[in-house]
């Protein structure tokens, strides 16, 4: 069984294609902030948000559902920033889209929904900013 140092590891090394579910198109919210950091870092950002839908953020295409991004792009990892009780839909998509992992940003979790993506074989991380751990695992 791997920890969750292992799975951050792994994730933070391996996934470079990333949906942000509820990425803002405003430069002062974390979502925005860490995507940003995550394109700096090499990754490719895939923005789902349907309120922005079909607009641009951080110079991508937004799409109004996981499985709408899906259709154009091989997703590996989706970083959520939604309300913990809006993740167990979110993971659905994920295993339906052949995601590998699931990440949940800083004060997000949801214990069954993670056991589902776990059972699913998804990686899962919770309460934990991508942007901290890359750069404490620099």
């Amino acid at each position: 069984m791997t920890t969750d140092h292992d799975d951050i590891a792994h994730i933070l090394r391996e996934h470079r294609t990333i949906a942000v579910v509820g990425l803002s198109p405003k430069p002062h919210r974390d979502s925005y902030e860490v995507a940003e950091y995550m394109q700096r870092q090499g990754c490719r950002i895939v923005p789902v948000n349907p309120a922005a839908a079909e607009a641009t953020i951080l110079g991508e295409t937004v799409y109004a559902t996981l499985q709408d991004a899906a259709r154009d792009h091989r997703i590996e990892l989706v970083n959520v920033f939604r309300k913990s009780e809006d993740v167990p839909p979110v993971v659905a998509d994920a295993v339906a889209v052949g995601a590998q992992a699931l990440w949940l940003q800083l004060g997000i979790s949801h214990a069954p929904a993670a056991a589902q993506a776990r059972a699913a074989g998804l990686r899962v991380v919770q309460d934990r900013c991508w942007l901290i751990e890359h750069r404490r695992l620099k």
